[in-house]
This record gives structure tokens, sequence and C-alpha cells, in this order.
């Protein structure tokens, strides 16, 4: 018995001995620090991945050398989109599952966002080149404005009421004050009709400038997104019947005054189905049409059940545009000064100095210019003087808003 007492006494002194050893020396010759895991009571609102995946009991959390409180935390990992939320799986956080949907176009023209609109002032406006607007502007089409047709995509006013004149116009700040300084806006015109240029004639021009492009064309979808990817708010032009039609003809799907209605109805659907992206019309030619009220007047309904503007290039004197879209209560405006592409550099310099004194006369100027590149590096130079003599350059779509606050 004494021996096995003597026995048992050894073995506890080696297990004691042995555990002394591991505590002090853990690391036997590799000198590593210890790291010692402190085991306190959890506070009331300790975050969850504080625990790095290790499950405690109740009421307690784990620290350590990587963990000391009050030492910043990582984030938490990214969580992923549910299935079925778009083609890709981009990281989004927690918040934005459940977050409110972005806030919707604003109103005629006003910046987008939240209550952008009521920070802009007079003061705020200055000369020179309307810089507010967003470059490239949005990608078009917007489906919710998009009716499908035989012909193929129509403009339409979408369920929550948004229109393409608002949706794809050039944002701008000058649109939203009646003060500030005096807008000019310009309209290129000519593009996308026969004998027309390729649209790479506009190359050069300030973003504000408004491009209209017709009907006709190879890639015309291809022009009007690129010319909107530069800044350019576009226009679609329709050919309407001329005096001396057919000897001057504008080309195929022109509108006439000896077709009924439903036919020149079917015209404009196939003209506005060529592509998308247009804030509304304007005309080409139409020195006849124009001036036939019973013709022209079921156009213009139709221009504005789709949500689009009415541009009048002033090419016809007696045009029955204006008096139809008061009635109406259509978006419309009228060019004051035409910048004819087949003048000389002196005549385009005196039409440019008209439009500049009208616009000081009665606070917004709009011009119309042909596509040629002659005219349209005239039109870039003489926007860079606008800063010294007061003025801004606009979109027209900003011009016709200007001229309805004033």
């Amino acid at each position: 018995m004494k021996a096995l007492a003597v026995a048992a006494g050894i073995v506890f002194w080696t297990l004691v001995l042995g555990v002394a050893v591991l505590m002090f020396f853990p690391g036997g010759n590799a000198g590593e620090p210890v790291a010692v895991l402190q085991v306190e009571a959890a506070p009331a609102a300790a975050p969850a991945a504080a625990t790095q995946g290790v499950d405690l009991p109740p009421g307690f959390s784990v620290t350590g050398p990587s963990m000391a409180p009050g030492a910043a935390q990582q984030p938490a990992a990214p969580i992923l989109a549910p299935p079925g939320q778009g083609t890709t799986m981009m990281p989004v956080t927690p918040g934005q599952l459940n977050a409110p949907p972005p806030p919707p176009p604003g109103p005629s023209g006003a910046l987008q966002g939240g209550d952008a609109e009521t920070k802009v002032a007079s003061a705020d406006l200055t000369a020179g080149i309307d810089q507010t607007g967003t470059v490239p502007l949005a990608p078009a089409p917007a489906l919710a404005l998009v009716e499908e047709s035989r012909y193929g995509p129509l403009p339409k006013i979408a369920a929550d009421g948004r229109r393409a004149a608002e949706v794809y116009a050039r944002p701008s700040a000058y649109a939203q004050v009646a003060g500030g300084p005096p807008r000019v806006a310009v309209l290129v015109n000519g593009l996308g009709v026969p004998g027309a240029p390729d649209g790479d004639v506009i190359k050069g021009l300030p973003p504000p400038v408004s491009i209209a492009y017709g009907a006709y064309g190879r890639s015309l979808q291809e022009w009007v997104t690129k010319a909107r990817a530069e800044g350019h708010e576009v226009l679609l032009a329709i050919p309407l019947e001329p005096n001396d039609y057919p000897a001057e003809d504008p080309g195929p799907h022109t509108l006439l005054t000896t077709l009924p209605t439903d036919e020149n109805i079917k015209r404009l659907h196939w003209l506005m189905s060529r592509y998308t992206g247009y804030v509304g019309v304007t005309n080409y030619m139409g020195a006849k049409f124009e001036t036939a009220e019973n013709a022209l007047q079921p156009v213009l309904e139709e221009v504005k059940r789709r949500g689009l503007i009415y541009f009048d290039d002033g090419s016809v004197e007696a045009s029955a545009a204006g008096e139809i879209a008061t009635t109406l209560g259509l978006d419309y405006s009228v060019a004051h000064v035409q910048l004819d592409g087949s003048a000389s550099a002196g005549d385009i310099a005196k039409a440019l100095a008209e439009l500049e004194a009208t616009a000081k006369a009665k606070g917004t100027a709009i011009g119309v210019a042909k596509a040629e590149s002659s005219t349209v590096k005239q039109i870039a130079e003489w926007a860079g003087s606008l800063e010294s003599k007061g003025l801004v350059l606009v979109p027209v779509s900003t011009a016709m808003r200007s001229q309805r606050r004033s």
C-alpha cells in the first residue's frame, strides 16, 4: 500500500509540473506571445458581429488582442441581393434591400432628386454655357414611356404622368427660375432627311445645343444615342407638305392636306417609331400643311397625347400651330431667328447678333440653324463669347419653359 501511495504521488506531481510548463512556456522556443482570452459580461447592445462566429452562453461576449474594447470593428460583409433581382448579383447593404425607390424626374426640367428645385435662385445662375445638365443624358428609351405598335416603339405618357418632354430633356437649373441672365437656345436641324450629312457634323457643339433628326436614313437610333451621350437633347423633325409639293418633296410619309386624318396619323406614327429619346416634334418644311388648320390640329392633338412638345422652326409665317397649341394646352414655341446654312459667315454673324438682341429684349430667344460644318463651327465659337455678353446658352426645352415662366 505504501508503494502504491508513493507511485500515485509521483504521477500527481508530474501532472502538476507539466501543466505549469504549458502555462508559462506555451510556445517553446518560438518566442510567441501568449494570447489571453478575457471572458466578461456582454453589454446590453453588443453587436452580433463582435462574436466573430463564436457561440457563447447568453450574457457573455469574447474579446481578445484583435477585439479589444473600443477597437474599430470591420464592417459586416455585404448582403447579396436575392435571386431574380436583376441579371447581375451586386453587393448591397442591408438598408438598401428595403430602401424607397429613387425620386422621379423633376417637373418641367427641374434638376432631378429631392428638393433640388427649391435651392436654385437667380443669383446662382451665371452667364456663359449652361453646365447644370448631365452628360451623357439618361439612357433611352425609358420603358414606361414606350408603346409598342405595328410600326415600332411610340412615345406615350407613363402611368405615373411622366412625359418624354421632361424625361428626355436635358436638365437645367435655368428652367426653374425666371430671373438670371437672358437665355439663348439653338436648334440644329437638317439631319436624318434626304441629302443630309451624317451625325458627325455636330461634333464640337456645346452640349446645350439641341439637335433635330428626321426619320430617314440608316442607323438613326445610333446617331440619336450618340448625340444624347454628348449631352444634346433631340427633337423629331416630321415632313409636312410644302406649297409646291410634289415638285419639292420632303420624302416618303410626308403629311399631306389631301389625305384623311387617319392616314396622316398613321404616317405620323411611322415617323415617331423610327427612334426613341426625343423630347418633342418640329416641322420639316410645311408651308402648306401648317396653314391648313383642319389638317394640322389632329396632328398636334396626337403630339400632346403622347407627352411631347411642338417646336415651330419659324419658316412658315402664316402657321396656325401657335393658335392651335394655345387652344390645346400643348407645350409650344416658335423660332425667333433663322440661321440659313447657305448664308455667308457674315450673314450668320448678323443673325446671331439678332438672336442676342432678341434675348436681351424678351428674356429668351431661340434660333434655328442648318447642320453644316461651317455653320456648326461658327456657332461653337459664338457660344464661347456669351459669358462676356451676359447671356447663357440653354437647351430648347429650357428656353420654352423659361418663356412660360417670364
